[in-house]
């Protein structure tokens, strides 16, 4: 075994990694999650508004 059967062995692996990565973040079952995460960043507006100090000036 040399080198180059190790990349061989390497570039097999990290393809099949790759591929399961793919079919897990398009699962349906994960939709649902990926939806509400989405959302989080406006969902933040409200908190910061409601801070107190949000759109004051200070001199």
């Amino acid at each position: 075994m040399d080198i180059n059967d190790l990349r061989s062995i390497f570039t097999v692996l990290v393809v099949i990694m790759f591929a399961g990565i793919v079919v897990w973040a398009y699962s349906s079952k994960r939709k649902d999650s990926f939806d509400e995460a989405a959302k989080l960043a406006l969902d933040d507006d409200d908190v910061a508004v409601r801070g107190g100090n949000a759109g004051q000036q200070h001199n």
